[in-house]
Parts: structure tokens; sequence; C-alpha cells
């Protein structure tokens, strides 16, 4: 039996809940969805949640709510899912990639200052691996200007930055996608304190209809189902727990693992870290190279994954666009050498002893 690297977990109230969804018949967008948003506000610290159908949307939309389109820049990270860039061709608008920091695969804050020019309107700090990005060095570089953060939650439910949640610094984009820290089925959620963003937002997602059938402008179907909405009511209950189950599993592998040309995670003070995925770094001084490992494990039944193997910039569609000839030195180096390992809240310490122990081993030679 492998053990999976993530494993999605859904209880009695999950089925419960989606059950009384479907003897209610109201399957679209509507009270579940209302109350989904709400209870998400208040758990984040915002004002406004807008339920979408995915997390790529809530991107997507939270760019659009603030007007940016062809001429503009967005600085974004060159180590993330291609969906954080992407969002911004979405726009006609520009992608400016940025390195990221070798501890945290976060954005590399001094590259940000130097990446900013007069078309800069937005800069998406991605909280990668459920670790938050700098937002205190990040507000204090975009302060005195007409520059929006747009932070990149999608792995980062429920962590925070100096005791404040991530997602409510000035706009957040989340994804509830099965192997997320929780999950809707598929879905996503933009937070905001500000309401002219969340109402054109949830103006676009229902075909820019602001009464029914009466459409002020183009819009688009990116609505969740009350299905979704009622699987993540009963999950979000849950979170907080999971997440301190993700946090001893990690300090699990951190204390088993004993290896030579391995990096651990790192966790900066700042954050509290809520491990979506607990990320090693096979180096250059370790016997095998990250594939070689990765085979190894599975051979043992260990799964694992890699998050991700090529830089967004080297991406033959970035290459396509003329993207190609940038150096992201980091950026490069750990796309070649992360590992992710299981660290969700369904393993059990003779699990995590079996990895640490798979981990240690197999970097020993034995």
């Amino acid at each position: 039996m492998m053990i999976p690297v993530a494993k999605p977990i859904i209880g009695a109230e999950e089925i419960e809940s989606v059950r009384t969804v479907m003897e209610s018949g109201m399957l679209a967008q509507g009270k579940q969805v209302k109350l989904f948003e709400e209870q998400f506000a208040e758990f984040i610290g915002v004002k406004h949640a807008v339920a979408v159908v995915n997390g790529t949307v809530a991107l997507d939309l939270a760019l659009k709510a603030l007007g940016i389109n062809a001429g503009d820049e967005v600085i974004v990270p060159a180590f993330t899912f291609i969906a954080t860039a992407n969002s911004v061709l979405f726009q006609g608008a520009k992608p400016v990639f940025v390195d990221v920091d070798q501890r945290t695969f976060t954005l590399d804050i001094e590259d940000v200052e130097k990446k900013i020019s007069n078309k800069t309107r937005a800069i998406i700090p991605v909280h990668l691996f459920g670790q938050a990005a700098d937002m205190k060095a990040l507000s204090e570089v975009v302060d005195g200007k007409k520059i929006s953060i747009i932070e990149d939650c999608a792995q980062a439910h429920g962590e925070k930055f100096d005791g404040r949640r991530v997602g409510s610094f000035d706009i957040g984009s989340f994804s509830f996608y099965p192997t997320k820290n929780m999950t809707t089925g598929e879905g996503g959620m933009i937070t905001t304190n500000d309401e002219t963003v969340a109402k054109r937002a949830k103006l676009l997602r229902d075909h820019g209809q602001s009464e029914k059938y009466l459409h002020t402008e183009v819009g688009y179907n990116y609505r969740l189902t009350d299905i979704g909405a009622a699987i993540g009511i009963a999950q979000l209950k849950k979170l907080n727990g999971w997440n301190d189950v993700r946090r001893k599993n990690a300090e699990y592998l951190n204390n088993g693992i004993k290896a030579g040309g391995i990096i651990k995670p790192y966790k900066a003070n700042y954050s509290e870290h809520v491990y979506h995925q607990y990320v090693i770094r096979i180096t250059s001084e370790c016997r095998l190279s990250r594939d070689q490992f990765k085979q190894e494990l599975e051979k043992l039944g260990i799964g694992t994954g890699v998050h991700y193997p090529i830089s967004v910039h080297h991406q033959p569609v970035y290459k396509n666009l003329g993207y190609g000839n940038e150096k992201h030195i980091v950026s490069e180096i750990v796309a070649k050498e992360v590992l992710s390992l299981p660290v969700h809240p369904s393993l059990s310490e003779k699990e995590l002893s079996f990895i640490a122990t798979g981990v240690s081993d197999i970097a020993g030679g034995k």
C-alpha cells in the first residue's frame, strides 16, 4: 500500500451536509454559499468573501475587479504553480517574474523592488507550501504607491503572518481543490475589506447581473454550488485542528529525518506554517538526484510529489512568449531539488516513522 502524498478527509458531517442540500433541491449558488462566505470572511478577519468555482478563477476575478488590463504589469514569483502567472495573461497584462527566497520559497523582496515600474499595478505574493510571504516587507515596498497586493493563499488556509491571517492584507485568493488543507471538491474564494472589489467580483461571477436578468456588463459563470459550499462549511470547522496535526507531523519528520545532503523545511519566525506540503530539498551533496530519490521512496511505498519541476518562466508556453532568457537562479535551482513528502493529518505515527526512516536510509545508502 502506497502512503499517499496527499489525502482529502471527507467525513460523516460533509456527507450529511451534501445530503441535506441534495434533498432541498437548491443545488446551485444559494443560501449555503452565502453562509460559507460569511463564515470564511469571519475566519480570515475581513468584511467580504466571494465564493467562486475554483482558485484560478479567484485570481482571475481579483485582477478583473481591480481593472487590470493590457499595458499593465503584475509581479509574480517565478517558482509557483502556473495559474498564478496565467491569471495575469487572462487580463492581457504582462506577468513580471521575480525570484524567490531560497529558504521560504516566497517572493524575494529585493528582487520585487528592482522589478517595480510605472506600469506595475499589482503584486501577487504566493504563500507557498503553507508558509506566508514576508507581508510586512512587501507592504513597506508598496507603501505610497498605487500598487495592489493579491495574496495567492491557495496553499495557506489558516496560515498567519505575525498573528494575522493571510488573505486579510489587501485582496486574498484561495483554492479549495481536494488536496488543499480544506476542500469543497473544487472551489475558490476572494477575501477583502474593499467593498468595491467585492461588489465587482460578485457582479462578474454571475454573468454581469446587477439584478435578475439585468446585465450591466459582460460577465461569467464563475459561481460555486451549494453542494460545494456545504462541504466547505463542514471543513472550515475542522481546519484549525487539521493544521495543528500538520505542524505536529512536520515536527516529527524534522526530528526523524537524519541525512546529509537534504535540506528540511524552513519556518520563518513570523510564520505559523500550515504545511500544505512538507518539502525537502535533495541537494547536490546527496548521493542521489532528486528524481532517483523519488523513485527509491516510491519503491518503499512512500508517495511523493514534485512541486514544481519547472519554474514558470521556463515553461514552453512562457518561452514562446519571450520569457526564456530570464535568469531567476534560486527558482531554477529549487525546481531541480524540491521533493514533497506526506504530511497530511491522516498519517499514523507508524507511517511517519516509516517515512523518516526511509528518507534517512536512502540518503545514507542503505
